[in-house]
């Protein structure tokens, strides 16, 4: 087939792809051949090539991974009144990891790729990178973090990581020493468990209300056994959703000054609300924050970055060098021209269109059930009938085939945890996501003796 000018033939090359994905000749995980080996063999213009790979990317069909080429992706669960009461599904739908990706992502992420892959731009960027990046790096980034949020950090203060769990754990390895308490909130980020873990941290729960921590339980705590940080998600908050207002974030910042602490502001979600600016502006010198751009592109881009304070910037440099966490410097390049010219703002606009949709979609699903989000966030927060416990409910959904993640996962210290569940939104395709939900929903005006064994 040749371009020949008719301009319904990419999608009829489309077609063709999606035909035999359909019946099994391409399965998920299969890798497509590079755009331009794909234009050889068939005889069509580079730009046909690029349309038809775009196409199947509209369609939910493949995921364009930077890098690694182009893959089919897994087939969605067959839409349908669900399985009967307690047989097992083989098809699993993920509602528990959150990787947010949008339709036409991946061409976008390309166009910027192709300057950075000319011999002498390849060179530079496949040269080791230091903690402090490069000068373009510090500005990009800077300008990243001020956009939207009135307020643009000195590039200077920036350092970088490999990713964001690894700019975490610099962070809290610079601050907190082994055998010292570090406050968080009383429902946490579960990554920041298994870092407290490994470097000997001892993790204190504070009490929250529905604006996040409470001041005055922090410095409470802090009088009773004094802490030697705190870590939070002021804006966004995994898993409730929260966002503090103005005012709970200065008394905050009030609070960290009076006692003398520093804090770890995790700003992963907060670009789905850049309009709020972080803990950071209220307490430059008290806060370090910390983001990562896997949420805000995809989990294989996740450079992650923190503004650090001039007194914390030696030691927090010299754990990212000792861990061997130092950032990619191909991954730095391509994100400078990301941000430079205007891909990356795009993405970030199209995933808070996309969060506010899921959460429409959650809310109209799960209609009646006592549900906790940000309405542009990609996660909300269920608590359950009284007639379920969240181990056991996650089970009944393990059983039609969903993965959910229960409270537990995100309580700090040795507290019960709540009959409550987190459900991620972001990774199933929106009929896909619906149908699951309405089997969630199915389960809870069930009883659990239903699903027993």
């Amino acid at each position: 087939m040749t371009d020949g000018g008719a301009g319904d033939d990419y999608r009829l090359i489309a077609d063709e792809f999606a035909a035999a994905i359909a019946d099994g000749r391409l399965r998920a995980g299969d890798r497509l051949p590079p755009q331009r080996i794909f234009a050889k063999r068939r005889g069509v213009a580079a730009s046909t090539a690029g349309r038809v790979y775009a196409e199947l990317v509209r369609r939910g069909l493949v995921v364009g991974e930077v890098g690694r080429g182009t893959f089919v992706r897994a087939a969605p669960a067959v839409p349908g009144a669900g399985l009967p009461l307690g047989e097992p599904s083989r098809a699993r739908i993920d509602l528990e990891l959150n990787y947010p990706v949008v339709p036409g992502q991946s061409v976008l992420l390309a166009e910027g790729l192709t300057p950075l892959l000319r011999a002498d731009a390849l060179d530079a960027a496949l040269r080791p990178a230091r903690a402090a990046g490069t000068p373009a790096a510090r500005e990009a980034f800077a300008t990243l973090l001020g956009t939207g949020a009135r307020w643009r950090p000195d590039p200077e203060s920036l350092l970088f990581a490999v990713g964001g769990r690894q700019a975490i754990s610099a962070v809290l390895s610079a601050l907190v020493a082994p055998g010292q308490r570090l406050g968080v909130e009383a429902q946490t980020y579960p990554l920041v468990r298994a870092i407290a873990q490994r470097l000997g941290i001892v993790l204190v729960p504070l009490a929250m209300d529905e604006h996040g921590i409470l001041p005055e339980a922090l410095s409470a705590t802090h009088r009773s056994s004094p802490l030697r940080a705190v870590y939070l998600q002021p804006r966004v908050q995994n898993p409730l959703g929260v966002t503090m207002p103005e005012q709970r974030r200065a008394c905050l910042a009030g609070e960290l000054d009076r006692l003398d602490l520093y804090a770890v502001e995790d700003g992963i979600w907060s670009f789905l609300e850049p309009d709020v600016p972080p803990l950071a502006v209220l307490a430059p010198e008290r806060v370090v924050l910390v983001d990562s751009l896997s949420k805000r592109l995809a989990p294989g881009l996740s450079t992650g970055f923190a503004v650090v304070p001039d007194a914390l910037r030696p030691s927090v440099a010299t754990a990212l060098r000792s861990g061997g966490w130092m950032p990619s410097g191909f991954a730095l390049d391509a994100a400078v021209r990301w941000i430079g010219d205007g891909t990356l703002a795009r993405i970030a606009d199209l995933k808070r269109a996309d969060a506010t949709a899921r959460q429409l979609l959650a809310r109209e699903h799960l209609a009646g059930q006592t549900l906790r989000a940000h309405p542009s966030s990609y996660f909300c927060w269920w608590e359950l009938p009284s007639l379920w416990r969240a181990e056991t409910f996650v089970a009944a959904a393990a059983r039609e085939g969903i993965g959910i993640t229960p409270a537990a996962a995100y309580v700090a210290g040795d507290r019960a945890a709540p009959a409550a569940v987190r459900i991620g939104l972001a990774s199933p395709e929106l009929p896909v996501l619906a149908q699951a939900l309405d089997t969630l929903l199915r389960i809870a005006r069930s009883t659990p003796e239903e699903y027993a064994d």
